[in-house]
């Protein structure tokens, strides 16, 4: 048995204009979470070195931190995010850069000299060179005594 539905053109358009609504800055903002994000990084190595590039766009230089402890390698800081109220001539309409604190750890390879690791920010940009040092080449198979 087949039934008619009755069909509301307007219930539809009601659907339609809730897909074009923007959100608020601070509805977004809520949505994403502050310190949602992590900087892309890129790991490389030459026979000197070992190099850790991070992208750090609309980041200081004085709001990124670099430091060596216990075998790990640290970057962290913040991306502070624009408020409206610092500019009230400026409206936000969207907003799709993350913002907030973030922290990347990297386990330092044995044969690295963490004395002389040197960084440096260009352009949005963080590079971290980790030099290399001579390690003792393995002398071949060692027998390890079972107690």
């Amino acid at each position: 048995m087949n039934s008619l539905t009755h069909w509301d053109p307007f219930k539809e358009l009601t659907n339609l204009t809730s897909l074009f609504r923007l959100p608020t800055v601070r509805e977004e903002l809520k949505q994403l979470g502050e310190g949602q994000w992590l900087p892309a990084v890129d790991i490389s190595e030459d026979d000197e070195k070992y190099l850790i590039s991070a992208d750090l766009p609309s980041v200081k230089r004085e709001d990124v931190g670099i430091s060596v402890e216990k075998g790990y390698l640290t970057i962290s800081g913040e991306r502070r995010h624009e408020s409206e109220e610092e500019d009230s001539k400026r409206k936000f309409h969207r907003i799709e850069k993350s913002y907030g604190s973030y922290t990347r750890k990297f386990a330092l390879p044995d044969n690295v000299d963490a004395t002389a690791i040197k960084a440096s920010f260009q352009d949005g940009v963080l590079e971290v060179a980790l030099p290399k040092v001579a390690r003792e080449e393995d002398s071949g198979k060692i027998d390890v005594p079972i107690d």
